[in-house]
């Protein structure tokens, strides 16, 4: 049974196992942003994602990813009413839509992890520095 004041969750081990390495690989740097703990870490990791959610929908409440796949993204553009196509050239992302590499489109599509999935399955190594929140 959990302290008074604090509830549990349950985990599968896998993804326990996962995020405990993380916070073990960067515990230094964690401990000098005052996480000194697991759950302290967890903590933090929750209220990060929960706050970029509310920051994501307050700015791009415009813009919803529909799919994804191999090297395309399908977004749903509320402004235009279009269903808008992102695809990689080269290992760029490029809107058919806007016939551009950078666009609106394009800023939301790095939003998505799928994006660094997607180049790193094409050999060009992006990572997402998971100790500092998620940022490139």
């Amino acid at each position: 049974m959990p302290k008074d004041g604090f509830k549990s969750i349950t985990l599968s081990e896998i993804v326990y196992n996962k995020f405990y390495n993380i916070y073990k690989e960067n515990k230094v740097y964690l401990t000098m942003k005052g996480i000194n703990s697991f759950a302290g870490y967890i903590t933090y990791m929750l209220e990060d994602i929960m706050e970029k959610d509310k920051e994501s929908s307050r700015y791009f409440p415009k813009l919803k990813k529909i799919s994804s796949d191999n090297d395309r993204i399908i977004l749903q553009d509320n402004i235009k009413n279009r269903i808008i196509e992102v695809i990689f050239r080269n290992n760029e992302p490029y809107c058919l839509f806007c016939e551009e590499k950078n666009c609106f489109h394009i800023g939301f599509v790095f939003s998505l992890p799928e994006v660094y999935k997607i180049l790193n399955k094409n050999g060009v190594k992006y990572t997402i520095n998971k100790s500092a929140g998620g940022e490139i």
